[in-house]
């Protein structure tokens, strides 16, 4: 009996041990799969925080980069709120000096407009007079009604002819019927030295003869004395040579100048800036 017990417990120790040991082996096992595991997974983490890392800095970089562009598109946004605002300026400065020069042209417009009006009326009434005798033209805007001398005067004098008076009557008719305009008389001559008893020299007979005809225009037909100017220019604004004969008598003429009045001119200017505020 006692050596089947004994049997029995080394039986079962030897059993016991044996099992044990490949329990062990296998806890063995495990653990060295586990620090194979823990090592990889180490290397993991390791990796995925430098990841972490490098996605922190890629985020910081971004948000430098998308406060920048915000910044950016910020100044764009005011820069070009400001050239709205100067081109918007620009745009109304140059639509009002549109206007004004607009308005500047339909007053220079309707000055051509008298102008012309008054051309077709001194040529109408003058239609049958030599070119010789009376030249009418326009310069800048500026009506010349141009007599020649031999018409008007007698040589060396300032007594006015009865056929000059005819003339002047129907140019004051015209100037009569044209009470926004002025007109300035000029007195011209030769180069040739005057030697009349009471007339001192060339400019003394220019204007004399300019005030002749002024007097004949105011005492003879009414012409507003308001209206009129009185100038001599003696022989220095000549037309031709005073070399020849034909160019002394063409040198030797009175020049009425119709001028419109500027008052009126800039009054028609002002007018229309007022109608196009």
């Amino acid at each position: 009996m006692k050596r089947i017990i004994l049997f029995s417990f080394i039986a079962v120790a030897s059993l016991t041990s044996c099992v044990s040991k490949k329990k062990y082996t296998a806890l063995q096992e495990e653990k060295q799969q586990t620090e194979a595991d823990l090592s990889q997974a180490k290397m993991e983490l390791a990796k995925c925080l430098d990841d972490q890392k490098k996605t922190a800095q890629e985020i910081e970089y971004l948000k430098n980069t998308n406060y920048k562009l915000l910044n950016s598109v910020g100044e764009m946004a005011t820069l070009s709120k400001k050239e709205a605002e100067n081109l918007e300026r620009s745009l109304e400065s140059m639509k009002e000096k549109d206007m004004k020069i607009q308005t500047m042209q339909d007053a220079i417009n309707k000055k051509d407009s008298v102008t012309l009006a008054l051309v077709t009326s001194l040529k109408g009434v003058l239609g049958d007079m030599s070119d010789d005798d009376v030249q009418i033209n326009v310069e800048k805007g500026v009506v010349f009604i141009s007599i020649s001398d031999k018409l008007l005067f007698r040589s060396g004098s300032t007594g006015i002819s009865k056929e000059a008076r005819d003339v002047l009557g129907k140019v004051a008719k015209v100037l009569q019927n044209k009470p926004d305009i002025e007109i300035m008389v000029e007195g011209h001559t030769d180069d040739v030295p005057i030697k009349t008893e009471g007339i001192l020299d060339n400019w003394d007979l220019s204007v004399k003869r300019a005030t002749a005809i002024v007097r004949v225009l105011q005492n003879d037909f009414n012409v507003d004395p308001k209206r009129m100017t009185a100038a001599g220019r003696s022989y220095y604004l000549p037309v031709a040579s005073n070399d020849t004969k034909e160019g002394r008598a063409a040198n030797r003429r009175t020049r009425i100048v119709v001028l419109p009045k500027l008052d009126q001119f800039y009054g028609m200017i002002e007018e229309g800036m007022k109608k196009s505020k």
